[in-house]
């Protein structure tokens, strides 16, 4: 599996925060010259210090999984996964190699975090971790906690967001609510079908709850579905062109050691082999985690449409566990950066959800001081502090 490590720019003690990137598919890539990696890439393919970057605050992992995406790949087919189980084993795997290879990090505290389609990815890997630890395997891993961004974790909630969203936000009319609405019964019985563990029922679920988002896509036009404010340009709906170029220069592949591979920002053969995985449920395993007191941060642009707020605030508050009733009713406080209220924040006890302003599905990338901002007090244990003074953290940073 291939990866990237940034030593943290402050300090060595900082957490180890993992990056996983969504998809299915997609490269972790992405994220380290788009969104909150040490580097952006100019229109020259030179690279430039990205301020926000969160090895600001942390020494930072992005590993390209499932095998097969970016520039990790196999040359046995078996190796190409259709689960979570796969997906966490290998990434487990990964983790032991790495800290086998870089011992003075194993003590630090461990986050896992990314976005999207890392929504089913997290939840999986952060038990598969935990396990691990109870079952005294290999090395030791100072689990603390894990962060998704808009993501997407229970399906059954989050389709059935989809309309109630697009309402809101004036992408469809109420004639346009009421007729896609008829779909989402027969969606919603597929994904009971496919439940956890589901195989072909879970793609019969997948092809027919897709109708809804396509069905409001179709009204919408050429909308951006991760920020409605933009236009939709190209397969990803945004220009990550000068990644691919820079990455596939000789030089550059030479430096990496990835020999000849050709890298490609989404790979269609990992998104096809995961179409199993998708509509499955994967909040089921949150509950003992969160009991154990490892900290879950979910975060979610407010103009992002295909892995909206609204739908995955919907699941968190549905979340039974013992501090379910407790959330619910706890009030919700500004999240404040430099003075202004970057977003609005809800907490209880290990669990936290935050709505960003201003932001699309890739927060780090369209809100990158709040982003790292976020990182910050979530990983010192100060994110639900209202009265936050930003400019403290930094002067102790």
């Amino acid at each position: 599996m291939f990866y990237f490590f940034f030593e943290s720019r402050h300090s060595k003690e900082d957490p180890v925060v993992v990056w996983l990137t969504g998809g299915p598919g997609c490269s972790s890539e992405l994220a380290v010259f788009y969104e909150n990696g040490p580097f952006n890439i100019a229109n020259n393919l030179s690279l430039v210090w990205n301020d926000f970057g969160w090895d600001q605050a942390s020494n930072l992992i992005y590993v390209d999984q499932p095998t097969g995406t970016g520039f990790s790949y196999s040359s046995d087919k078996r190796d190409i996964r259709h689960n979570e189980d796969g997906v966490s084993n290998d990434l487990y795997d990964f983790l032991q190699a790495f800290f086998a290879e870089h011992p003075e990090y194993a003590k630090n505290d461990f986050y896992i975090t990314g976005e999207s389609y890392a929504g089913h990815y997290i939840p999986a890997f952060a038990s598969r971790v935990h396990k691990g630890n109870k079952a005294k395997e290999g090395i030791h891993i100072n689990l603390k906690g894990f962060a998704i961004g808009n993501g997407l974790t229970d399906p059954e909630i989050q389709y059935k967001a989809y309309t109630d969203y697009a309402l809101d936000m004036g992408i469809i009319k109420e004639a346009d609510y009421k007729r896609i609405n008829k779909i989402y019964p027969v969606c919603e019985l597929a994904i009971k079908l496919c439940g956890t563990t589901g195989s072909v029922s879970c793609l019969a679920s997948y092809a027919i709850c897709t109708t809804i988002f396509n069905s409001i896509i179709k009204i919408a036009g050429n909308i951006n579905y991760y920020d409605i404010r933009k236009q939709c340009e190209g397969s990803l709906c945004y220009d990550f062109s000068n990644m691919e170029k820079f990455l596939n220069q000789k030089p550059v592949r030479d430096s990496l050691g990835v020999g000849d591979i050709q890298f490609v920002s989404c790979s269609p053969t990992v998104y096809q082999a995961m179409l199993t995985d998708w509509m499955r449920n994967l909040e089921v395993g949150i509950p003992a985690l969160l009991e154990d007191g490892i900290k879950m941060l979910i975060y979610a642009g407010e103009y992002d449409l295909i892995c909206n707020w609204l739908g995955n605030s919907r699941w968190v508050q549905s979340m039974e566990w013992s501090g379910q009733k407790d959330f619910v009713s706890s009030p919700e406080v500004p999240f404040v950066v430099d003075g202004a209220e970057a977003g609005v924040l809800k907490s209880h006890g290990p669990l936290s959800f935050l709505k960003v302003y201003d932001a699309g599905h890739m927060v780090p990338m369209d809100q990158p001081k709040a982003a790292l901002e976020m990182l910050k007090r979530w990983t010192q244990g100060t994110l639900a502090d209202a009265s936050y003074d930003t400019e403290n953290l930094d002067a102790v940073m």
